[in-house]
């Protein structure tokens, strides 16, 4: 007990001392996670513009997210060797480099060479603000610590498609890159004076072979993922893509496993309730980006809806989460993991459940406040969970267990990205050809609304009924789509369920850890209190 306290009090002091750090690292962080979500909205503008094909534009999503992915594993390894101080700042150029060259550019291959220097930068941001969270706070406190953290991880890409829809409808879509630059120049400088690196750098030598299979396996099974749910399981550069990855990402293990001065300590799999918390978190980010992905198709591709009013439907959410970031945070100090990772999966598993009985009459409200309480329940999920794991490992083990938590969330997100994508596409051409099916010539029922329709359409537009005819089987066809589509998105989010009811289950095999540290300490006094004479046990007893 007195060891706990000890670490409590000479850590507070360092919270207070690191806080102007600690601002400059979250907002820095927002930054570069917002400019993740901000260009989904713009893609279509961007195509027009540049006059190139819809896949071609996808490489600022799919570009970003690679580089970004690659880099999380060499976290650890960066922040040991260079520093918070040297890596925040060649982060920050990098992101704002990237920002001024997206927003000047003239052509689309120099704006995805911008886009690119800015995911440099945004790689190693993640693991490195939440390593210098995981120094400053000590367990007892670490949960406020994370919430904070979560504010930036959770938020940003919540309010992300609000601001683009917003900033697309009504300027140009260059401003998205070229608002972020001022903001980026000044974070930079601030951080330039005041920041200071919280552990001194050290001359270690990098791992070549293992930098390389780490860099190329994480590559290509993320570029795998994220085609397999355009292109198909089956597509032979997908199936390439996903192997050869698996194969590198397997050496890169083995061989980590095997040096002495491991580039990703695998052993970080070794304490229970971290391998536990990051299993959770996997099907905890397949089930969100469920979210994130079909939504927006269902809002604006089957009803319609503008991208900011799309945008406007997901924005109580993110102010629900950041509002209850921090409190979720203050909870788990005061509660521990488990309830708090039950209560939030129930919510979401409920809330993902109601997302399957869409239909294209839903009304608008009904699916913001179930979204709304949906991202009330992730509030108490996310971080909550992964710091219920961080808080079982040593203080030399937590950059390499941030990198590991952040490179298992990068994949489980485009896994589960390709996952919802596929059950989508491939439920979506079930329910259409079913419907197709129905539409038969033969059937007597069928042809007397068929021919109704026709001569209502014919008697409305004063057009022959041949004409007509054509008229009313497009308009049968758009609807059969339309219908196949949302029972598609029906069918994904069921699947969605399953999975968060998954994540449930093991959230109730988690264990604040923090508790096992009290209960050696009681242990290890009592070891100590056995081995002193029996006088002085007794006086000792009475002590105590």
């Amino acid at each position: 007990m007195a060891s706990a306290q000890v670490s409590t009090g000479a850590d507070t002091p360092s919270f207070k001392q690191h806080l102007p750090l600690l601002i400059v690292l979250m907002v820095g962080l927002f930054l570069a996670i917002l400019n993740q979500t901000l260009l989904n909205v713009a893609l279509p503008h961007i195509t027009n513009e540049y006059g190139i094909t819809t896949n071609t534009a996808q490489w600022l999503l799919t570009g970003y997210m690679l580089v970004n992915g690659v880099l999380i594993p060499l976290s650890a390894f960066l922040i040991e060797r260079f520093g918070v101080r040297v890596l925040f700042l060649a982060a920050m150029f990098s992101f704002t480099l990237g920002a001024l060259i997206c927003g000047l550019a003239d052509s689309f291959s120099v704006l995805l060479i911008g886009r690119l220097i800015q995911a440099v930068g945004g790689g190693v941001l993640s693991p490195l603000v939440m390593s210098v969270i995981l120094f400053i706070f000590p367990p007892e406190m670490r949960g406020k610590g994370m919430g904070i953290f979560g504010l930036a991880m959770m938020f940003a890409p919540a309010v992300g498609p609000t601001l683009s829809g917003w900033v697309v409808q009504n300027y140009d879509w260059h401003i998205l890159f070229t608002g972020m630059i001022p903001f980026g120049v000044i974070i930079f400088f601030v951080a330039l004076f005041k920041m200071r690196n919280i552990e001194q750098p050290k001359m270690i030598k990098l791992d070549y072979l293992g930098t390389f299979s780490s860099l190329a396996g994480v590559g290509l099974l993320l570029y795998g993922l994220s085609e397999a749910g355009s292109k198909g399981w089956g597509d032979m550069e997908v199936v390439s893509c996903i192997v050869a990855g698996a194969i590198l990402v397997t050496f890169f293990v083995i061989w980590e496993m095997r040096s002495k001065n491991p580039l990703l300590n695998m052993g970080v799999f070794r304490y229970g309730i971290f391998s536990l918390s990051n299993v959770i978190n996997i099907f905890v980010t397949a089930s969100m980006f469920a979210g994130m992905l079909l939504l927006p198709i269902y809002l604006q591709n089957l009803r319609g809806i503008t991208p900011l009013n799309s945008g406007l439907l997901m924005l109580p959410g993110a102010l629900v989460m950041l509002i209850m970031s921090p409190i979720s945070g203050i909870l788990f100090d005061k509660i521990g993991p488990r309830p708090l990772a039950i209560t939030g999966m129930i919510i979401t598993t409920l809330t993902t459940w109601e997302f399957t009985k869409l239909t294209l009459d839903t009304s608008y409200n009904y699916i913001l406040v179930v979204y709304m309480i949906r991202y009330f329940g992730m509030s108490f999920l996310m971080m909550p969970i992964m710091t219920a794991g961080m808080n079982q490992l040593p203080r030399d083990l937590n950059k390499h267990g941030t990198a590991m938590s952040n490179t298992l969330r990068q994949v489980s997100g485009s896994i589960g990205t390709s996952i919802i994508t596929t059950i989508f596409t491939t439920r979506a051409s079930f329910h259409g050809a079913a419907l197709t099916d129905r539409m038969d010539t033969t059937d007597p029922g069928f042809m007397q609304g068929f021919m109704e329709l026709v001569n209502k359409i014919a008697s409305a537009a004063h057009i022959p009924l041949a004409q007509a005819k054509t008229q009313a089987a497009t308009a049968l066809a758009g609807q059969v789509k339309l219908e196949s589509s949302v029972q598609g998105i029906n069918d994904a989010f069921f699947w969605a369920t399953m999975i968060s009811v998954v994540g449930l289950v093991l959230s109730f095999f988690l264990r604040d850890v923090r508790k096992d540290k009290v209960r050696q300490a009681k242990k290890d006094e009592n070891v100590e209190l056995l081995m002193l004479p029996a006088p002085q046990q007794v006086i000792a007893a009475e002590k105590g």
